[in-house]
């Protein structure tokens, strides 16, 4: 393969994509141009809030094309059109042949969560000190382990009170928005027996079916209409904007006494999840990581 790069401005960089896409790009990504200098911009965002910009000011746009004459025939023609303008061709390079499975599985290792419990992708073996593991690959579906919203929420799993004293401690639990499932799993591995975990999207209930049976836990997993009842544990790692909408709805699944722990939140966000819950319970913050926070509350 070989890969075309151009530098864009953000007002060209969608029209260059489909017009790359329309000459047999096999693949276009877009990335600051400026990453890792003092120019560099951070584009963050939510589901239903816009990003505070569309895009960077200079973008770099690396796309693939099969063979050398595609990627010439794609320079040429892009540089002849009126919305080049602006734009420039930074390189046209050969793509050196890879294992790509090797590459991807290269960047995944096993993940500590504590010193007894990892996370382990099922091409590495366990830690020694291992006592609790979770096999788990990378797939379409949130929650390998190795962001810090995860790690918190599976660091509280392994650490509730009453552990050594009940074989149960967590009850019955929910886990709303699950993902690949792992927190699911995670409080299968420490005692849960009764667990539901539920996604609106499709290909996170298919993960979640498989990462269970992998695990050999058993769990009941379906859309968000599966949770019924109350929880004695409600887990919840998704984003401030979600949480903050579904704080009604995911107290409601919480038993008197039970627990309700929520991430994919800023530290800057607090406030607004504290606010958004008030009405129903008294968030806290748990733990953090990397500028996310655990927040938890006992209903």
């Amino acid at each position: 393969m070989f890969e075309v790069i151009l530098l864009a401005p953000v007002h060209a960089v969608e029209t260059l994509s489909e017009a790359l896409d329309a000459l047999d790009a096999l693949s276009v990504s877009v990335e600051d141009a400026d990453a890792q200098t003092p120019a560099e911009q951070a584009l963050f965002g939510e589901p239903g809030m816009p990003p505070p910009k569309e895009g960077w000011e200079r973008s770099r746009l690396v796309s693939l094309f099969a063979t050398e004459a595609l990627a010439r025939d794609a320079a040429s023609v892009l540089a002849a059109q009126d919305f080049f303008a602006g734009c420039q061709l930074v390189a046209i390079n050969p793509v050196p042949e890879q294992d790509w499975v090797r590459l991807t599985q290269s960047q995944f290792k096993p993940v500590e969560i504590t010193p007894e419990f990892w996370i382990v992708p099922t091409w590495h073996q366990p830690p020694v000190q291992a006592k609790q593991v979770i096999r788990l690959d990378p797939g379409l579906a949130f929650g390998t382990g190795t962001h810090p919203t995860t790690r918190m929420c599976l660091r509280w799993i392994a650490n509730i009170p009453g552990l050594a004293a009940s074989p149960n401690p967590l009850g019955r639990v929910l886990d709303y928005g699950c993902g690949s499932g792992i927190l699911a799993i995670g409080a299968a591995k420490f005692g849960a027996v009764d667990i539901d975990a539920v996604d609106i999207d499709e290909a996170a209930v298919g993960a979640t079916r498989a990462n269970a049976e992998a695990n050999h836990v058993s769990l009941h997993v379906g859309l968000p209409d599966k949770a019924v009842g109350t929880y004695q544990t409600v887990l919840a790692n998704i984003l401030a904007t979600p949480l903050r909408v579904l704080a009604p709805l995911l107290c409601s699944h919480v038993a008197n006494g039970g627990n309700l722990v929520l991430a994919g939140i800023l530290a800057r966000q607090a406030d607004e999840l504290k606010n958004a819950y008030a009405p129903y319970c008294r968030l806290q913050i748990q733990d953090e990581e990397e500028g996310w926070i655990l927040m938890t509350a006992k209903l």
